[in-house]
């Protein structure tokens, strides 16, 4: 047996599916190429789900930019109360 080369893991290939948060969110979703898309045949849509590093990326940045949005409505709101 070779034990320089590791043999790929039967979970490791990419055998996935579209990001649903990212196709929601990203205007540009389908101009990614589609490992940047794809996440592991789970039902959760995470970034670490996601099979390429530019789709993790991409994810982390989304979920940043629609929290700060949600964020920045919320803190209106409560300065409004006080």
């Amino acid at each position: 047996m070779d034990f320089y080369h590791r043999q790929p893991q039967r979970k490791e290939q990419p055998d996935g599916r579209d990001c649903q948060f990212c196709a929601a969110v990203d205007p540009n979703f389908a101009k990614r190429s589609p490992i940047d898309r794809w996440v592991h045949g789970t039902l959760e849509d995470s970034a670490t789900s996601h099979l390429s590093e530019n789709g993790h990326v991409f994810h982390l940045m989304f979920e940043i930019t629609t929290k700060s949005r949600q964020g920045s409505g919320q803190s209106a709101e409560l300065a409004k109360s006080a």
